[in-house]
């Protein structure tokens, strides 16, 4: 893992909340269902590139927050629990317990 802040901060949220969605297969799963995933799929890769994007780890912190609440991501977040899949808002403990170990004031 690397030593900057912002990539351990982004490194964490690809491990506990973007890897899942992005691994999760369609077998199994309804056509509604199946549509979803992809779609969720998309978002969330769309959001890992602007996750890697940011300049610093006081960006990432920002934007982590706002991503909780926004009415975009509301609507993808009650996506994802209806396939059984992780939020950023299911780590958001975790992820302020990473920030004040990195020492990171957002």
């Amino acid at each position: 893992m690397s030593s900057d802040p912002k990539n351990q901060l982004v490194d964490f949220l690809e491990k506990r909340a973007f890897d899942p969605v992005m691994r999760a297969k369609p077998d199994g799963r309804s056509e509604t269902e199946r549509k979803k995933l992809e779609h969720v799929q998309n978002a969330t890769q769309s959001e890992i590139e602007r996750y890697r994007g940011y300049d610093s780890a006081k960006e990432v912190v920002v934007n982590f927050r706002r991503d909780l609440d926004s009415s975009a991501a509301k609507k993808v977040h009650s996506e994802l629990h209806q396939l059984n899949l992780p939020t950023v808002r299911d780590i958001r403990e975790e992820f302020e317990k990473k920030v004040a170990s990195l020492h990171v004031s957002a």
